[in-house]
């Protein structure tokens, strides 16, 4: 039994998962790392641009100034409030209260020296005497916003450059971290694998071996033994046979022929009758003509966990009760049933929610993974010491 190559070197679903999980956040911190460097870079950037503007607004601020000196001294025959075509101005007295302004942003902010406001830039400017009342000078000039295109493009093409390889980082780093948990787990696979392949043979040929014993000539102590052994080599051979799907499952193409349900059904119902006889379990078989078009021995597999469960969780003495129609089957059993709280974790992996029962809780996993591969509606009702319903609907 040979396992292909690109499996072995392909991620494995948990890892896949893991590291899909650990990018994702790895990806997050650096972008919110990125966007904080880029608000510390555009901050920076207008700050130097504020720095190389202030002297020339200061001289602005100083020809407005000496202008208002002489109106407020000279009283000039045309005392005219002071235009200039290279900027704009305002005055404010003490309380922040406007005496005149030309500016076309008026909302001042006294806080600062100097700020950029929308496409404008103020200088705050305080003269050395109150000429004309005047307490603050605003100067307003237009910000061609050239510097804030050439941030823009650095940001972009720099923060591009960042983003592609901390990814690419961060995707070394994982592969490195998951190495030993993947060797691990490699090795493990391949323990289950090996020991899965070795149990097949005695479990067939104990299975074999039953089947040529006519047990009408033995005693019954004899055959009460026998039928034992038949048991537990059945429950071997289910646990065998759902630790094959799901390690060798991926390593296999599906064979997909047209299938006959009825038939299929009372084979499996065969196979387990030994198991539900050992419970005093009942079958009531309703069965209808109906057909799937899949891989048999998965649609074996969905059948036989179902039914398995149906026999592992009923009562002694307890019924199953399987309904096939034409692509509809419904198999009800009257066990312990589930709690409601318990159901939206069904399928999940190695969950057993009745520990007293053998297994590894794997059984509904398959069933689900089967049912999702041929498009098999499933849903599945169960009530707390009613019984459990499986139905299952698909296109024929």
């Amino acid at each position: 039994m040979s396992v292909s190559k690109s499996l072995a070197t392909n991620l494995l679903p948990i890892e896949r998962r893991t590291l899909l999980a650990f990018l994702s956040l790895y990806t997050f911190l650096t972008l919110v790392i990125l966007i904080l460097v880029s608000v510390m870079y555009y901050n920076f950037q207008k700050d130097l641009m504020l720095s190389k503007t202030r002297p020339k607004l200061q001289e602005y601020a100083k020809e407005l100034i000496y202008r208002l000196k002489e109106m407020h001294y000279n009283f000039p025959e045309d005392n005219h409030y002071p235009r200039y075509s290279s900027f704009k101005s305002a005055i404010y007295d003490a309380d922040y209260v406007k005496i005149f302004s030309l500016l076309e942003k008026e909302n001042v902010r006294f806080d600062k020296s100097i700020y950029k406001i929308g496409d404008k830039i103020h200088l705050i400017k305080q003269p050395d005497a109150y000429y004309l009342g005047t307490k603050y000078v605003v100067i307003e000039v237009d910000d061609d916003e050239s510097w804030l295109k050439e941030t823009k493009r650095n940001i972009i093409f720099y923060g591009s450059l960042f983003l592609l390889f901390m990814v690419g980082l961060g995707l070394f780093l994982t592969k490195l971290f998951l190495k030993p948990m993947r060797d691990t787990l490699m090795l493990l696979d391949n323990f289950i694998k090996d020991t899965t392949h070795e149990l097949n043979t005695p479990v067939s040929a104990i299975l074999a071996n039953i089947e040529t014993i006519d047990k009408t000539k033995l005693d019954n102590k004899t055959a009460k033994k026998i039928n034992r052994i038949d048991i537990a080599a059945r429950t071997i051979s289910n646990i065998y046979h759902d630790l094959t799907f799901l390690t060798l499952n991926r390593a296999f193409e599906s064979l997909k022929e047209k299938i006959d349900m009825k038939s299929l059904i009372k084979e499996r119902v065969n196979f387990f009758k030994i198991l539900a006889d050992s419970k005093k379990i009942d079958f009531e078989l309703y069965l209808d003509d109906s057909f799937i078009f899949a891989d048999r021995k998965k649609i074996a597999r969905l059948i036989d966990n179902i039914l398995s469960n149906a026999i592992k969780y009923n009562k002694i003495g307890g019924k199953i009760k399987i309904t096939l129609k034409k692509g509809y089957l419904c198999i009800e059993d009257t066990g312990i049933g589930i709690e409601k709280e318990k159901m939206d974790k069904i399928y999940d992996r190695y969950i057993r929610f009745d520990k007293s029962e053998g297994g590894f809780g794997i059984g509904l996993n398959i069933v689900k993974m089967i049912a999702d591969e041929y498009n098999i509606d499933i849903k599945i009702k169960s009530e707390k010491d009613r019984g459990t319903k499986v139905i299952l609907k698909w296109q024929e």
